[in-house]
């Protein structure tokens, strides 16, 4: 009998175990039917959501206002490039166009541009319309058109840099190459290529001057209002001394003709320059020599410079430009006359610089081209020729007649410019020290 009981409630637990194990999975099958429906149709209305017509139009509006409205566009001028292409280039209506020429025209602003211009413009996305312009009028001025919408028409005001002018101090020995000692210096590139173009009409930088040579030089820079180099102005005072031999040249404008002179008042300036290129090597000679293309002996009727392609080049003397153009063997080169006797030709150049052309006048230590190999060469140099009276001489063993010198009142005025420039030298030195 208890037997019985025992198996017949062991029955009844187990009975109740497997239905208790039934429900628990019935539960779950339903929970989880109810969840997959629930994904189903939150996913459904969310991608209703998102086709929603009015809730694209409220995504888009609240992305296009966290980019910004206004696009600035800075544009740098091209060769042959005008106001009316640049902007149209930028898609901008013709209306557009012609209300920012008319507004110029009005306030007589010439609309000319230069090569490697800066243009600053905004353009409102939202209506693809201007709404400033700035441009460049000269190195400290600027015009800027400022849209009033009210009225659709361009306010035209304008932008002045003002500049600060410093007077700086240094000096240098040279170790490797004077170029190598005044960049360690900071001393600004154009500051020693001018530099260079002052003792050019006497020195030979490639061989007159030797290690532990030394320099000083006072140049004037210009500063905007951040402190930032603007630009240069007048070398003051240098001197390269070799060989412990002192080489000073001092500034002077006698009645707006500037230039440099030595302590005695004389001018610098010689009818040519002796070496009319800076740090090149002298690699061929005037004189007979075994030519390295065509292969048999023959005069060299001229000098050449070896240097790395791209080096400045200057004109040797003021003159007129009477070829600018391809000379066959020679490639590119320019041929210049200084006067009724002398005249020069500089070959092979890579290119010509700026404006050079046939008819062009030109100063003394402007440059002219940049060094090259372009017609019959073996690698980048420059070919000088001086030609005297129709026939071809040796650079560098021409006499170069004087410069002027500075006489009566103004040699009066000099020596008192001279006096201040040895204060301001003696004050900046005694500074440093």
């Amino acid at each position: 009998m208890k037997l019985n009981q025992l198996y017949s409630s062991f029955k009844i637990s187990r009975n109740l175990e497997f239905i208790f194990v039934l429900i628990l999975i019935i539960i779950s099958i339903s929970i989880t039917f109810i969840y997959n429906s629930s994904k189903s149709y939150s996913e459904k209305q969310y991608i209703n959501l998102l086709n929603n017509l009015y809730f694209k139009k409220t995504t888009n509006n609240f992305f296009n206002n966290l980019s910004p409205k206004y696009q600035k566009i800075l544009h740098i001028v091209q060769k042959n490039e005008s106001l009316n292409s640049i902007l149209k280039s930028n898609n901008l209506s013709d209306r557009e166009i012609n209300l920012v020429l008319n507004s110029l025209k009005i306030n007589k602003i010439k609309n000319i541009l230069k090569i490697n211009q800066k243009i600053l413009f905004t353009i409102n996305k939202s209506n693809n319309k201007l709404s400033e312009i700035i441009i460049p009028i000269n190195k400290t001025k600027k015009i800027r058109l400022a849209r009033d919408f009210t009225i659709n028409k361009f306010i035209i005001s304008k932008i002045i840099t003002n500049l600060s002018r410093k007077v700086v101090y240094k000096e240098g020995r040279i170790t490797q190459s004077l170029y190598r000692s005044a960049t360690n210096k900071k001393i600004p590139p154009n500051i020693i290529i001018e530099f260079a173009r002052i003792y050019g009409f006497q020195i030979d930088f490639q061989r007159d001057i030797r290690r532990n040579d030394t320099y000083q030089i006072i140049y004037e820079i210009f500063e905007d209002d951040k402190n930032k180099l603007y630009s240069t102005g007048n070398i003051l005072f240098a001197d390269l001394s070799l060989g412990n031999q002192s080489n000073a040249f001092y500034y002077f404008n006698d009645n707006g003709e500037d230039g440099h002179y030595d302590i005695n008042g004389k001018s610098v300036k010689k009818a040519l320059m002796k070496t009319p290129i800076n740090g090149a090597r002298l690699s061929s000679k005037f004189g007979m020599r075994k030519h390295p293309i065509d292969g048999y002996n023959k005069m060299h009727r001229g000098t050449d410079f070896a240097a790395p392609e791209g080096t400045p080049i200057m004109a040797s003397g003021d003159g007129i430009v009477i070829k600018a153009s391809w000379c066959g063997g020679g490639g590119n080169c320019v041929k210049i006359r200084h006067n009724s006797s002398y005249s020069t030709v500089y070959a092979h150049m890579s290119k010509f610089a700026k404006n050079i052309r046939k008819g062009k006048r030109v100063k003394q230590g402007q440059i002219i081209g940049y060094v090259g190999s372009t017609g019959k060469s073996t690698g980048p140099h420059l070919h000088y020729e001086v030609i005297h009276n129709g026939t071809r001489i040796n650079s560098q063993t021409l006499k170069l007649p004087s410069g002027k010198v500075l006489k009566d009142r103004s040699r009066k005025l000099f020596e008192v410019s001279k006096l201040k420039i040895d204060v301001l030298k003696s004050e900046i030195i005694a500074g440093i020290n």
